[in-house]
């Protein structure tokens, strides 16, 4: 990944937010397990909108962050009118910062889930792979091996 000169690390940043339909808290411990990081979770009935909602949607899941290194993964079980509906339009991209860290968590991502493109060395130098979790989500693996300590780094 190219870094564009003059640029401040505590610029805008895009998150992933992802939607369950009653099953946030089970896949964000999934991702906890699968990934490592800090997990908060906020019920609808821990807020002041538990008076307004169904008393079956108390326990469900109005906000989770899972929090690790650089990197946050958000969920919710706050789903619109039109209901949940999976498609391939989007991918999470998880950037592995060792072969040993992206080789375990497409392991256990794929756990329950469907391998989609198995981890192959790519022309571009990294370890690429993708995959749908037991969940539909789908996620692009990606290890810039040249960024591997004692490794030599190519110059362009």
């Amino acid at each position: 990944m190219a870094i564009i000169a003059g640029t401040k690390r505590n610029m805008t940043q895009i998150r992933s937010y992802l939607s369950f339909n009653g099953n946030c808290l089970e896949a964000m411990h999934f991702y906890q397990q699968a990934l490592g990081g800090e997990l908060a979770l906020q019920t609808i009935g821990e807020t002041p909108m538990a008076e307004m909602m169904p008393e079956k949607m108390r326990n469900c899941i109005l906000h989770a962050t899972l929090v690790k290194d650089d990197w946050m993964l958000l969920g919710s079980d706050m789903v619109g009118d039109q209901g949940l509906i999976h498609g391939n339009a989007v991918s999470l991209c998880l950037n592995c910062s060792s072969e040993e860290e992206i080789r375990n968590s497409y392991t256990r991502l794929a756990d329950g889930g469907r391998a989609t493109h198995p981890l192959e060395n790519t022309f571009w130098g990294a370890l690429f792979g993708g995959l749908t979790d037991k969940f539909g989500n789908h996620w692009l693996l990606h290890f810039d091996k040249s960024k591997q300590p004692n490794q030599p780094i190519c110059e362009n």
